[in-house]
C-alpha cells in the first residue's frame, strides 16, 4: 500500500514536471496532478490491459512502440475524465507526453528508489 502510494505522489510530481514542459499539457495544480496520478493508476490496472490484449499484434510488430500510443490513449482518457483541470492539446502532445513521462520514470527508478531499495538490504 505504501508502495503505491509513493508512485502515486512520484506520478504527480512527473505530471507536474511534464506540465512545465509542454505548453500544450495543463494541469491546473498540484490537487488536478494527485487526482490525475490516482485516476492514471486506476486506469493502469483496469482498462490498460484491455488496450495491450487488443493492440499486441501491432505491438509486436513495432517491438513494444506502440505502448507508447497506448499510454497516450490512457492520458487522454483521464483527460476527458479531469474536465478542466487537466487538459491535453491533441493526440500528438499525449504521445510526446507519454514518452517523456515514461523516460522520467525510468530516471526516477534506477536513480533514487533503486538505491534506496538495495540501502535497507
Amino acid at each position: 500500500m505504501t508502495r503505491w502510494i509513493i508512485n502515486v505522489v512520484i506520478n504527480a510530481i512527473v505530471l507536474i514536471v511534464v506540465a512545465g514542459y509542454f505548453d500544450s499539457f495543463y494541469l491546473s495544480g498540484v490537487g488536478a496532478a494527485i487526482v490525475a496520478s490516482l485516476l492514471l493508476s486506476i486506469l493502469n490496472v483496469f482498462v490498460k490491459p484491455f488496450l495491450i490484449i487488443l493492440t499486441l499484434p501491432v505491438t509486436v510488430l513495432t517491438f513494444g512502440l506502440f505502448l507508447f500510443v497506448v499510454n497516450a490513449i490512457t492520458l487522454m482518457i483521464a483527460e476527458g475524465i479531469m474536465g478542466d483541470a487537466f487538459q491535453i492539446d491533441g493526440f500528438g502532445t499525449a504521445i510526446l507526453a507519454s514518452i517523456f513521462i515514461s523516460l522520467l520514470n525510468i530516471m526516477i527508478d534506477k536513480v533514487i528508489i533503486e538505491p534506496l531499495r538495495e540501502k535497507k538490504r
